[in-house]
């Protein structure tokens, strides 16, 4: 049985499935896995860049109404008359507008006139060393931003802020090793804005919150970009602001169920976040579970990096997928083979019953039966076996030569198209020189007086022509070849205008006004300042061509930071026309050659696609935005000097 045929064509369709299930168990599972870290990995970049603006968004709610307090004139006449009850007054009110922990009023010469702190006023001239204070003295402008207050000034505000900026050190496993017992310093979002009378600063007015302890910003985060979700009774998302490298607010909770306040980041995190500016976002265990993690410095209003902020997304849920995934395809493959087992059982009867018939046939003839009983003719080639083996053989044979005919064929057919593929390319190059020649005989002979009208028009049809075959060959050449870049340093504003001069006469003609806000303080440039110039003067008449009389084409630039290179700083053009816009299903067909939407003999299709690929061997990127009936706008954007590969 173990070498019957039965059991060989059950155990090679086994085979095969057990193969088939196995290789896509591997190449499933590796891509799974892939596409999950990569979904985390986008989402947890995404969260870190939602989570900084709501860092910056309370910074912004501080500012407001202290900005609006200093500039109201009764509060800077009570100021500069030292009216204390009236000033006093008003920065109460600013601060239960902006819900601040702290805040004070400094009078010019440095003296503190009142302070609040957890919403209790004090008055007095005291001095108070302020950084935020110091700061506006000396630059007489609004100064916003994290600062970081020693357990003086807190307490100078109120003793319960000092206590809750106090935060002993919890041992944790992996963090850098400091000889601080506990953090008795502040780390504070706050604001400092002059109180200006008559041109001369009168004061002051500064106010803060403590985020030692404290939960707004952490669980708004939480709430906003996580949106509470929860798996498997924990929050999938959490977030914390490190002072140095120490938790002083966080939802990541202890295995008690308790913030996480006093635990610290590892070595690894501090290293590379605080020391080198960096960020950090891989997978990390933070306190009692695996996370997803990202980690950016936080700088304070000296430009010092302070602190750092933390998003990290529960990483059980996406192993939680992919091994429900891998559970699925392990279950198709367990299928697959018992479907394989059950089909090649029944199979194997089938198939084998005209053999059988032929082994008790030839059983028969041994014992000197020369008219066995094969049974019915099969229609299968066991068919033509029981008919004739001879003529089999000799079919088999002629399929072999002819199967062998048909593969020499098609390879030779293969070498013809790539031959021609090549010709083909020669051609491109070599057909510029007569066609050149016949433009110059043709113009040569429009010259001639002695021609008549039917003549010459037919010459000028002949030269259009020709110029039209000029463009497109010029078009092939310009897309296939990679040329060397040329670099140059450019300057983008003093380009941008020169390519305008090219065409502001045909605009002036149209009927269509262009107009460039340059932007300031551009970094230099250096591209192929040829090519470049080239793809710039291709996108404007393209969008002079989409504009009628009376439209309007702007042209902008202004330093950018593109996502797509890892923040890579840049330069940015816009050119944006308000004609008829391209339609949302030729978008995604815009750079391709030789599409174009425009009327024949107008365009080849090749302008975009050329500037697509100069653009990218610059290392820019380019990208369109278009709705149809109000316009379309481009965006060329180029590394600086130094960053472009």
């Amino acid at each position: 049985m173990l070498y019957s045929t039965r059991t060989r064509l059950i155990a090679s369709f086994l085979g095969v499935s057990f193969l088939v299930g196995a290789v896509s168990l591997v190449i499933g599972g590796l891509i799974l896995y892939r596409a999950v870290l990569s979904e985390a990995n986008n989402r947890i970049t995404l969260n870190l860049n939602s989570a900084r603006e709501i860092y910056r968004m309370h910074i912004k709610s501080i500012k407001c109404p202290l900005t609006t307090t200093a500039r109201e004139p009764a509060f800077q006449d009570a100021l500069y008359q030292k009216d204390i009850p009236e000033i006093c007054k008003r920065l109460q009110t600013a601060a239960d507008i902006a819900e601040l922990d702290f805040a004070g009023i400094v009078y010019r010469d440095g003296i503190t006139l009142c302070t609040i702190g957890n919403k209790v006023l004090n008055t007095g001239n005291v001095m108070l060393d302020n950084p935020l204070v110091d700061q506006v003295r000396h630059s007489k402008v609004p100064v916003s931003g994290t600062v970081i207050l020693d357990t003086n000034v807190l307490r100078a505000h109120s003793p319960e802020l000092a206590e809750r900026a106090r935060i002993p050190l919890i041992p944790t496993p992996r963090a850098a090793p400091r000889p601080e017992k506990e953090e008795t310093s502040g780390m504070a979002l706050a604001t400092a804005v002059p109180v200006m009378k008559n041109g001369l600063m009168a004061g002051i007015v500064y106010g803060g919150v403590l985020l030692n302890r404290s939960t707004g910003i952490v669980d708004t985060v939480r709430d906003t970009v996580f949106q509470n979700e929860v798996y498997k009774g924990r929050s999938i998302g959490t977030a914390t602001i490190f002072f140095n490298d120490l938790r002083i607010s966080t939802n990541v909770l202890t295995p008690e169920g308790r913030r996480a306040i006093g635990t610290r980041v590892s070595r690894e995190v501090k290293e590379r976040v605080l020391a080198d500016g960096k960020k950090w976002e891989d997978r990390a265990f933070v306190v009692s579970d695996w996370y997803m993690t990202a980690y950016e410095p936080i700088t304070d209003i000296f430009n010092q990096r302070v602190g750092i902020l933390y998003v990290g997304v529960l990483e059980e849920k996406y192993i939680d997928i992919r091994r429900k995934a891998l559970s699925v395809f392990i279950l198709l493959t367990a299928a697959g083979m018992v479907t394989a087992i059950v089909l090649g059982y029944l199979l194997a009867d089938k198939m084998l019953l005209p053999v059988n018939r032929l082994i008790s046939a030839s059983k028969q003839v041994s014992e000197g039966d020369f008219a066995p009983e094969i049974g019915p003719i099969s229609k299968t080639e066991l068919g033509v076996l029981q008919s004739t083996f001879k003529d089999m053989l000799v079919s088999l044979k002629e399929r072999e030569q002819k199967r062998r005919r048909e593969n020499e064929y098609r390879l030779l057919q293969s070498e013809k198209q790539a031959s021609i593929g090549r010709l083909a390319a020669g051609v491109a190059h070599e057909i510029n020189n007569p066609l050149t020649g016949v433009l110059t005989y043709t113009h040569m002979l429009l010259r001639r007086k002695d021609i008549d009208n039917q003549m010459r028009s037919d010459l000028q049809t002949i030269a259009s022509s020709t110029e039209r075959v000029r463009k497109i060959v010029k078009g092939l050449l310009d897309f296939s070849r990679q040329t060397k870049l040329e670099r140059e340093p450019v300057q983008v504003n003093r380009l941008i205008k020169s390519t305008v001069a090219l065409i502001e006469n045909q605009a002036l003609l149209k009927g269509v006004g262009i107009e460039f806000n340059a932007g300031e303080n551009l970094p230099t440039i250096t591209p192929d300042r040829d090519q470049f110039q080239s793809v710039l003067m291709n996108i404007l008449i393209n969008a002079l061509d989409a504009s009628e009389t009376g439209g309007m084409i702007t042209i902008g630039s202004a330093v950018s930071v593109t996502g797509g290179h890892e923040g890579q700083k840049g330069v940015e053009i816009s050119i944006t026309d308000n004609g008829c816009g391209i339609p949302s299903e030729n978008l995604d067909k815009l750079f391709d050659p030789f599409f174009t939407t425009k009327d024949v003999g107008r365009g080849t299709g090749l302008g975009l696609a050329v500037s697509y690929g100069i653009i990218e061997r610059h290392g820019g990127t380019i990208r369109v935005q278009s709705e149809p009936g109000k316009g379309t706008t481009f965006y060329i954007w180029l590394p600086t000097e130094g960053e472009h590969e």
